[in-house]
């Protein structure tokens, strides 16, 4: 018989974005490890990006249990609906060009709603669930955060029936990087060290997506903590070639603080000295991306090689993925965006296309490119580097000759990585 597993999440299909897809392609992958997968998630959530092709991946096996949701950003709404929707996926504006009606929003969601925005469905949650748990014999529980609220229903149902509790951060807590942009009072700071101390030090075991993350959560917990990066899975999209423009592409959020002025200068340089250069190059965005960005790219002369494209379905990034001629992979240049590893990274990985990365130095995502040769990595202090690497990538683009050797890949395979999960459920 199969053991049961209940899994509290709040993005799911046809939520869009790589913290659905973690738990999607565990619970495909569970069944095969003797794992029945339960999940449970909102009803009616405000998910400010949708994929409905990610509906289409949901195992038909697994039983889906869902309860409502009171979540404030529908009252956001009727004072700013794009301000409200901006700011619910991630997309915050830099302080000195923040209106009132931003201020505030961030202020009250920092300090009224800790520790975010879904704490209200909390109480609902443990009380239906402590009785389908019982009724049902689940013996494991987990919890995947952000929001960081779903690890206090964990909390409460391991202090009401003592079932197995897992905790699984796809972010750090109280050192994410928004933090800091939410206006925290002290007290509001003090309560969620309280809550985030009171997880880590409950939770049977701890599952994290990166090194650093389990460095940090060491100096904070004895309990055991295990790392599960994301992954990439086996997919059907084929590309019958690669872009005749010289495609610089960028899939994910390019959020206000993940702007990497160094890159855009350093292009800037490359097209005005270099009339090949800019005659073949395409610099394409594909996902949310920050005003403030655009704006950044325009002051630097690459008005003309831009292409804008908004958030696309899984599919479809993967296809500009494999058309491009090199990926690019950006991340804010701070210590403590040393743990953080996009989903996305591990598909750019398997795209056969190079990438391109720019971020903080001696990152877990440094280590990783550089252990799969699958491209190189610059801090943003290396722009002489970061210019000379540009113009080899393009001089082997002009040979036809730009090309990635990979090595191994196979420990992020989605499949690898749940049986590696299965091993923590089953443990006793």
């Amino acid at each position: 018989m199969k053991k049961k597993v209940l899994i509290i999440t709040y993005y799911w299909p046809p939520a869009g974005g790589p913290g659905v897809q973690r738990w999607l392609k565990f619970v495909k992958y569970l069944p095969e490890f003797d794992i029945q997968p339960i999940v449970y998630c909102p009803e009616n959530p405000n998910y400010p990006i949708m994929d409905e092709s990610l509906v289409n991946e949901i195992p038909d096996t697994i039983s889906i249990l869902k309860q409502p949701i009171n979540e404030p950003y529908g009252l956001a709404s009727l004072f700013s609906k794009g301000k409200s929707k901006k700011i619910s996926s991630g997309v915050i504006p830099k302080a000195k060009k923040q209106s009132l009606i931003e201020k505030t929003m961030l202020y009250v969601r920092g300090n009224y709603f800790i520790p975010d925005a879904r704490k209200n469905w909390v109480q609902p949650s443990v009380l239906f669930l402590s009785e389908y748990i019982q009724k049902h014999k689940i013996e494991t529980v987990i919890t995947t955060g952000p929001p960081h609220s779903l690890h206090l229903i964990g909390l409460q149902l391991k202090a009401r029936l003592g079932v197995k509790w897992l905790a699984d951060f796809r972010d750090p807590w109280t050192t994410i990087g928004y933090h800091k942009d939410l206006k925290l009072t002290d007290a509001s700071k003090a309560k969620h060290i309280d809550l985030e101390q009171k997880v880590l030090n409950t939770a049977d075991e701890i599952i994290v997506t990166s090194n650093h993350t389990k460095n940090e959560f060491l100096t904070k917990t004895k309990h055991p903590i295990s790392v599960i990066t994301n992954g990439y899975d086996s997919h059907s999209v084929r590309v019958e070639g690669k872009d005749e423009k010289f495609t610089l592409s960028h899939i994910g959020s390019l959020l206000s603080e993940r702007n990497p002025v160094v890159l855009w200068e350093t292009l800037s340089e490359l097209i005005k000295e270099n009339d090949a250069f800019s005659e073949a190059f395409k610099l394409q965005l594909i996902g949310v991306v920050s005003d403030d960005v655009i704006e950044s790219i325009h002051e630097n002369g690459l008005k003309n090689h831009i292409n804008v494209l908004g958030y696309v379905s899984h599919d479809e990034a993967l296809e500009f993925q494999m058309k491009s001629q090199l990926l690019l992979l950006i991340e804010i240049d701070s210590e403590d965006t040393k743990a953080i590893i996009a989903g996305k990274v591990f598909e750019y990985l398997i795209s056969e296309t190079p990438i391109l990365a720019i971020g903080p130095k001696d990152s877990d995502v440094e280590q990783i490119i550089k252990s799969t040769n699958t491209g190189t990595y610059f801090n943003y202090k290396q722009k002489s580097e970061l210019k000379v690497q540009l113009l080899s990538y393009f001089e082997a683009y002009q040979n036809n000759t730009l090309e990635v050797n990979a090595i191994g890949l196979q420990p992020y395979s989605r499949k690898a990585l749940t049986q590696k999960l299965s091993a923590i459920i089953l443990k006793r």
